[in-house]
């Protein structure tokens, strides 16, 4: 039995360092190629060793498909492409390649020029990985061989974000990336067909999570940065370049108009820039909304938010900053942490999951001192605010997702285990199929089984969907079940063709002449009225039992049931005048009328009148 592997080399029990990689139809393909927020040792990239230890990688791998430009989904990609080695296509969207060498170089930098290291991917490095890029659009299916196909879907979470469904011959999968299933002010919801797959390989970052009404959060949100202002205070929002930044400059931008507030609020610099030139070229991947007013107004061009630059740090009074990255791990935001933790009147607004080991998930836990280094000691005691506005599915966004796609097999990924655990139990208690959470390094193999499509006549169909009208009992088992509908036909094969036709018509296009076989049993039946009389009751019963068959006297002693089961009566006596103990009922069908021909035998041995004597029983 053919079989899809899945294992990943991050993201398994674990959020970061999304690196999947299938095992599909025979094709090798890695999905996503991410970095590990929390480490700045080895451990941040994958262990690409699992692949192979020796030589480069494009011999081992069909493709490499890229969900997203956030970090962890594709933070290793320079790095796997140039320093291990792989020269085959990297496929992703066009936004997601547009976005992803500045986030890459933004990354470099903070690694190398800012803290020094010397293992690292280059700039050019970068450019030479983008050069291998293949980019697609929504729902353009783009064949990788003769045999390989994807297809990306609208994923909702960031933008240019993509969930890709994979298929090679009869076997798919799905691979979601991060999406979110609500739209939001500046994104639509993530969108998947009833494609079926028999994996769906799916983020879990908020598995045991159902979050509450958006505008509540949003009131909130609102409410304290305003009551932070009033005090004086300064209030740091951590936020990856792109993403939540516009959702939430968008709200403040609207709240700052409507309130007459004048404390300035700060984004870091050149970002914005770089964020409102992508959201302007690549308008069509927004809400619609943004879209229909995008001619008039563009919804980015902010009035109230300008550059940050880093001398306003220490500027006296209330103000609001963006400042990258989302975690607190490194960067601006870390810089403004450290110099605004330690007065009570500042706040800090965590908008988005963090990652376990970033200073994001420390001041989260609680931590009131925060060691960087050995020489660096943070003192928290600032106000710390979580409000998830964060874009990744919630618990019944999964469940939702998983209704829409209709999945043989669950595979999750990019979450915590304890969290997997109690999702995965809904999910195999609600739709009763195969749910697993692989850790890195370790192999999920799920069965496929082979379908094979094939041509119907329409003949034979329309012979089926009136066979499903009857409401007989006997033929209820062949009512649709499991939106599979058994049908009977011959198999024709001819070249690649392959087409399921009426046997008539078979034996026709064959030249052949059809062979009948017929089954016959004989029941005795006992009877205390004359022959004619007798047989008379037999066919107003069988009426009776059988509503929507037609019963026929076709011969002297012989009924039909819906011209293809007869009944031969035949007396015990020669006398047929007189009254006679019993009867011989012979009872023929054909091989395609066996269902009803059984039905027919059963109801003269159980239901008209018992038999007398043992049955005899022949087939001709």
């Amino acid at each position: 039995m053919p079989d899809i592997k899945v294992v990943p080399l991050g993201a398994g029990q674990d959020v970061g360092r999304s690196c999947i990689l299938v095992t599909i139809g025979g094709k090798n393909i890695m999905l996503d190629c991410g970095m590990h927020m929390g480490y700045n040792d080895e451990r941040r990239f994958p262990d690409f060793s699992y692949i192979t230890r020796a030589g480069r990688l494009t011999q081992h791998l069909d493709c490499v498909i890229i969900s997203h430009f956030h970090l962890d989904h594709c933070g290793a990609l320079p790095y796997f492409s140039e320093m291990v080695g792989y020269d085959g296509p990297i496929y992703m969207t066009h936004p997601t390649k547009a976005i992803c060498p500045i986030l890459l170089e933004d990354y470099r930098k903070i690694t190398v020029e800012r803290k020094g290291e010397t293992n690292f991917f280059t700039s050019q490095m970068i450019k030479d990985c983008m050069k291998k890029v293949v980019t697609v659009n929504l729902h353009q299916t783009v064949k990788v061989d003769d045999e390989l196909e994807i297809k990306a879907y609208y994923a909702g979470h960031v933008l240019g974000a993509a969930m890709f469904h994979i298929k090679v011959g009869t076997e798919s999968l799905v691979y979601t990336g991060d999406y979110n299933m609500t739209p939001d002010r500046h994104l639509g919801a993530a969108w998947i067909d009833k494609c079926r797959p028999d994996v769906l390989i799916t983020e879990s970052t908020y598995a045991t999570t159902i979050r509450d009404s958006k505008r509540c959060r949003e009131r909130d949100f609102l409410k304290k940065v305003h009551e932070s202002m009033d005090k004086g205070g300064k209030v740091l929002i951590p936020v990856f370049a792109l993403g939540r930044a516009q959702e939430l400059c968008i709200l403040l931008e609207t709240y700052w108009d409507r309130m007459n507030l004048k404390a300035p609020i700060y984004f870091s610099t050149g970002l914005t820039e770089k964020a409102n030139h992508y959201y302007k070229l690549f308008v069509t991947w927004t809400n619609q909304k943004i879209k229909n007013t995008f001619v008039q107004r563009n919804m980015f061009d902010f009035k109230h938010i300008k550059p940050f630059d880093r001398s306003f740090i220490d500027n006296p009074g209330p103000m609001v900053v963006f400042a990258t990255p989302g975690m607190l791990h490194a960067g601006l935001s870390l810089q403004i942490f450290k110099k605004w933790a330690a007065d009570e009147k500042n706040m800090v607004v965590i908008p988005g999951y963090c990652v376990a080991g970033t200073v994001g998930h420390k001041v989260l836990s609680g931590q009131k001192k925060i060691e960087l280094d050995k020489k660096s000691i943070i003192d928290v005691k600032l106000s710390v605010q979580y409000m998830s506005f964060s874009a990744h599915a919630d618990a019944k966004g999964i469940m939702q997702l998983i209704r829409q796609a209709e999945p043989k097999n669950v595979v999750l990924v990019h979450g915590e285990a304890g969290k997997m655990d109690f999702l995965k139990q809904q999910i195999e208690k609600e739709f009763g199929i195969g749910c697993f959470k692989p850790a890195n390094g370790e192999t999920v193999c799920m069965e496929t089984i082979p379908t094979i499509a094939v041509d119907m006549s329409l003949a034979l169909l329309k012979r089926k969907v009136m066979s499903l009208e009857k409401k007989d009992a006997k033929r209820a088992k062949l009512s649709p079940h499991n939106n599979h509908l058994p049908v009977q036909g011959v198999l024709v094969i001819k070249d690649t063709s392959v087409r399921l036709v009426e046997p008539a018509q078979a034996m026709k296009e064959l030249g052949l002449t059809e062979h009948k076989l017929r089954f016959t049993s004989s029941v005795i039946l006992e009877t205390t009225v004359p022959y004619h009389v007798f047989i008379e009751k037999l066919q107003s019963q069988l009426e009776r039992l059988l509503p929507n068959y037609p019963v026929q006297r076709v011969a002297e002693g012989c009924l039909s049931v819906d011209d293809s089961v007869l009944i031969k009566i035949s007396p015990s006596s020669d006398d047929v005048t007189h009254e006679a103990s019993s009867c011989t009922a012979l009872v023929s069908w054909t091989l395609q009328e066996e269902e009803l021909g059984s039905h027919v035998l059963s109801l003269l041995r159980d239901r008209i009148i018992r038999p007398v004597v043992s049955l005899d029983e022949s087939s001709v």
